[in-house]
């Protein structure tokens, strides 16, 4: 008899944490009653993972600026999965950069807010999720990722976003 191999639900997923943020201090909102998962914080719903993600990015974006770096794509991945955690950071980028049909690395993301550069946001974020759940760029779900955009900025026009 042969046997059918079920399809395992990405861990990312099955906690409503796309980008698999890990349990820290942070009391993130939309988090999940149980914490059922040693490691990764547990969220209600998709879109609060991703509010979570919007949110994460803002808080780089600031730090950058304050230490005098890019707000851009490669000092993105490098804080996100940095070498020193055992990644395979070079591994990450250029596979974000395929994925985002090489969209420059080092090309800054506008300075001002979040807001401005949330277009091209969301399409790293889409990306990253292929990456940190190994899914494919078309099993993304992009409506959780702009409506974790407005949870995150409900003054916010939600961007439009060419995929």
């Amino acid at each position: 008899m042969e046997q059918v191999k079920e399809k395992r639900i990405p861990r990312g997923f099955r906690n409503n944490n796309p980008l698999n943020i890990r349990l820290g201090m942070s009391r993130w909102e939309g988090r999940a009653s149980v914490q059922s998962d040693p490691d990764f914080v547990v969220f209600r719903t998709m879109a609060f993972g991703y509010r979570a993600a919007w949110k994460l990015l803002e808080s780089y974006r600031l730090r950058f600026y304050r230490q005098g770096k890019t707000f851009c794509l490669g000092n993105i991945i490098y804080r996100w999965a940095p070498p020193s955690d055992g990644n395979e950071t070079m591994a990450y980028l250029y596979t974000v950069l395929h994925l985002l049909k090489n969209v420059g690395g080092r090309e800054p993301i506008p300075p001002v807010t979040i807001a401005e550069g949330a277009a091209r946001i969301a399409r790293i974020l889409a990306a990253m999720t292929c990456i940190e759940n190994g899914i494919r760029w078309d099993e993304v779900d992009r409506e959780a990722i702009l409506a974790g955009f407005s949870l995150a900025y409900p003054q916010v026009d939600v961007p439009q976003v060419v995929w």
